[in-house]
């Protein structure tokens, strides 16, 4: 595996595109996260010979299998009423080229006209209408079985859900002596 600035490459994987916000705290993502449902919600389909529920059913247990550092189930299910903060990671394949993780978070998702990988995801974990942060990841998998996905998952989450970024320290406030 090759680690880069612009993120992690393996033969069969690639990764890229990463951006936190000054906000994210992987903290906070593991306290609402272990031992609950993480909810994801996903936009377009890699397979276009598979239904979108055929894909969603098969893809749920790989990224189970591949899950970050949390003792978490991931879920299609929306909640009952409305959570504040909502929290979930947002997938979205063949996304078009100008969309902002903003806009993904702001339920305001575009697609290519004509996709241009086989497996081509825009990853957004949000906070509300906050991207806290994002990453870019493709492969040439042929299936959700196929163990590019599941590489491509356990990469993708380590950096998406990154344990070792924290949030930038606030500066402390300069006291005059007088």
């Amino acid at each position: 595996m090759f680690c880069g600035l612009g993120g992690c490459a393996t033969p069969a994987t690639g990764i890229g595109g990463t951006y936190y916000a000054p906000q994210y705290d992987f903290g906070e993502f593991y306290a609402i996260t272990n031992g609950r449902t993480f909810r994801v919600e996903i936009s377009g389909n890699p397979f276009p010979g598979m239904t979108q529920e055929e894909m969603e059913r098969r893809l749920l247990p790989v990224m189970q299998a591949n899950k970050p550092q949390s003792d978490l189930t991931f879920t299609y299910a929306k909640p009952a009423e409305e959570q504040r903060p909502d929290y979930r990671l947002v997938l979205v394949f063949d996304a078009a080229n100008d969309l902002s993780a903003a806009r993904v978070c702001a339920n305001q998702i575009r697609h290519k006209s004509a996709r241009t990988r086989p497996f081509d995801l825009f990853a957004v974990y949000c906070r509300n209408d906050l991207d806290l942060s994002q990453s870019t990841a493709w492969t040439p998998a042929t299936s959700p079985e196929d163990p590019r996905v599941g590489d491509l998952f356990s990469h993708l989450f380590m950096v998406v859900f990154n344990p070792f970024k924290r949030p930038e320290p606030r500066p402390f406030p300069f006291i005059r002596p007088w």
